[in-house]
């Protein structure tokens, strides 16, 4: 092969034939890195399309891996998903809990809902996963499951100022199930629009909530067909 001299400075250098240049090896991955890409890139593709519409060739091309790879590390793709949401099950949960450290119960309100809020604008994709809802699972392992676990230590808090202030305590699980359910409904919604900001969100969350809850009636009743 012909070789073209190179001047610099001055002298000529001889060239180097393309040839001869080594082709930059890629850099292969230990079975624990790729294990966390498949994981990375199946939590994206089943916030973008949901468990249905979602295929381990795809997850393979996204990769750059074969399918065999994959089904190697999770079993298939009902595999994946599972360890896909389990692991944002365990982050939204942990997020919620952690901020659980107020003793003043409007103090535990504005902390839940501005945990909630956070993991919403923060891990997105994490949150469109645990809100579709997919047949593979129970209800044990998606968002419910997260909001019931809420709704549980939120109880327990409900319950001793029922106590404390008169009212039934085993009313405690129905206004429970009600705050978190609301709260949760509401960071579904602003999911998708982003607006006001989420501290604006939590403060009228909060308003709602703590206000109704400081004007409780001890035996409500309706209003319509002689509820009263």
């Amino acid at each position: 092969m012909a070789e073209t001299p190179h001047v610099e400075g001055g002298k000529r250098r001889r060239a180097v034939p393309a040839a001869a240049v080594k082709p930059t090896s890629r850099v292969r991955m230990s079975a624990a890195q790729r294990r966390e890409q498949l994981i990375s890139i199946g939590r994206q593709i089943f916030a973008e399309r949901g468990f249905d519409a979602t295929s381990i060739e795809e997850v393979a091309s996204r990769a750059k891996v074969s399918k065999p790879v994959v089904y190697e590390h999770f079993g298939g793709k009902e595999g994946l998903y599972a360890v896909v949401v389990d692991r944002e099950v365990r982050s939204l949960l942990d997020r919620i809990t952690t901020a659980l450290t107020a003793g003043h119960p409007r103090e535990l309100l504005e902390q839940a809902a501005l945990a909630l809020l956070g993991y919403i604008e923060e891990e997105t994709s994490g949150f469109r996963v645990l809100v579709r809802e997919s047949p593979v699972l129970s209800a044990t392992g998606n968002f419910s499951s997260v909001m019931n676990d809420v709704a549980h230590q939120v109880e327990h808090i409900l319950g001793a100022e029922f106590s404390s202030r008169g009212y039934d305590p085993k009313l405690a699980e129905l206004y429970a199930q009600a705050l978190v359910g609301m709260v949760a409904l509401t960071g579904r919604w602003w999911l998708e629009v982003r607006k006001p900001r989420k501290e604006t969100v939590a403060a009228h969350l909060v308003n709602l909530s703590w206000n109704g809850l400081s004007h409780l009636e001890a035996k409500p009743g309706l209003i319509t067909a002689g509820g009263r």
